[in-house]
């Protein structure tokens, strides 16, 4: 009895059991294809593969908004910042930003990154120094970064001619997509951080009671700075991702609206939108059934809007099962039941 306590009490294991049921699902009713594979010049190509490939970005964005939602705050700017960094990679590779280093893939990438650091830098100064709540200091950013990267690619869809940056999304290793071993670095790196270190510690204290950790030694203002910081550097990696997807950076609809859905990831992978306990890897599985969801949409030919109707019905569900009162209300139904 213990056992299964402990296995249904961890965080990752009902958002795995949603997923498994809409895996279920799938194999229903496409009869089993839908866990088919096959190799094509050494490439893994099936449904799996498209939900993992296509997931990355949204994973990607969810191990940022873990860190972020930890600590009580959140981030709404990663669409915009993907946009930035889109618009910065592609800029240089074409020639038109900083021509001095003829279009090189790598300083091209560094340059991104940098840009994506410097929008959660900011993001994380006006939470932690300028003490602006974080849902109006990261929509500054939302609003202002496509003007941002608008200004970058001077209001043209900057196209790219690069194999080297196209392998970022279309890349295999090991028969793998690229993007994958993207998102596995961040998390070993995100759960070495976490886990391994006291910075996990302090990242749930904040998140629980931010006052009481400063008495106890916390550098608060330090911890929100880091993880908005990190929550940027992943936006750009996952614009990058994009841009070199659709070869090119479209700034005005790369990550667009894309921040609500990974904020509904981490959500649905039981991080508390009020901050403390959190799971990177229950916030990963959030972010595989969002995508799941999508493409079994998109398989079964139901309309795109369902999509944001069965969004909208699970961030009800998710707000029901986060609010006190109706756990409560709901526990002493079934002990009425019972007794009667």
């Amino acid at each position: 009895m213990k056992k299964i306590t402990r296995i249904t009490g961890w965080q990752a294991f009902w958002p795995i059991m949603i997923l498994l049921g809409i895996l279920i699902f799938n194999v229903i009713i496409t009869g089993g294809s839908f866990l088919e594979m096959k190799i094509v010049d050494h490439h893994l190509y099936g449904r799996i593969i498209d939900i993992i490939r296509n997931g990355s970005k949204l994973m990607l964005l969810s191990i940022g908004l873990t860190l972020v939602l930890a600590t009580g705050g959140t981030d709404i700017s990663v669409g915009s910042t993907m946009a930035i960094s889109g618009a910065v990679a592609c800029s240089i590779i074409s020639g038109t930003l900083l021509t001095g280093v003829g279009g090189n893939v790598f300083v091209a990438i560094l340059v991104a990154l940098l840009a994506g650091a410097a929008c959660g830098a900011w993001n994380g100064f006006l939470v932690s120094k300028i003490k602006i709540q974080p849902i109006v200091a990261t929509m500054i950013l939302m609003v202002a970064g496509r003007g941002i990267a608008q200004l970058i690619t001077r209001g043209k869809i900057v196209t790219v001619n690069s194999d080297a940056y196209y392998f970022i999304n279309g890349g295999y290793i090991f028969g793998l997509p690229f993007p994958l071993f993207i998102v596995g670095f961040a998390l070993l790196l995100s759960l070495l951080l976490t886990k391994r270190t006291a910075f996990g510690l302090f990242l749930e204290a904040t998140g629980c009671n931010s006052n009481a950790s400063k008495f106890t030694g916390i550098h608060v203002s330090k911890i929100k700075f880091l993880v908005y910081t990190c929550s940027g550097i992943l936006a750009a990696i996952a614009g990058l991702i994009e841009s070199a997807g659709i070869k090119g950076a479209d700034c005005n609809n790369a990550g667009l609206m894309i921040e609500l859905d990974a904020i509904l990831a981490v959500a649905i992978g039981g991080t508390s939108l009020n901050g403390g306990r959190f799971s990177i890897p229950a916030s990963i599985v959030g972010a595989i059934i969002l995508q799941s969801i999508t493409t079994t949409v998109y398989a079964i030919g139901v309309p795109p809007e369902i999509i944001q109707v069965i969004k909208a019905v699970l961030v009800i569900i998710i707000c029901l099962f986060q609010s006190t009162q109706f756990k409560t209300a709901m526990m002493n139904k079934l002990r009425i039941r019972k007794v009667a």
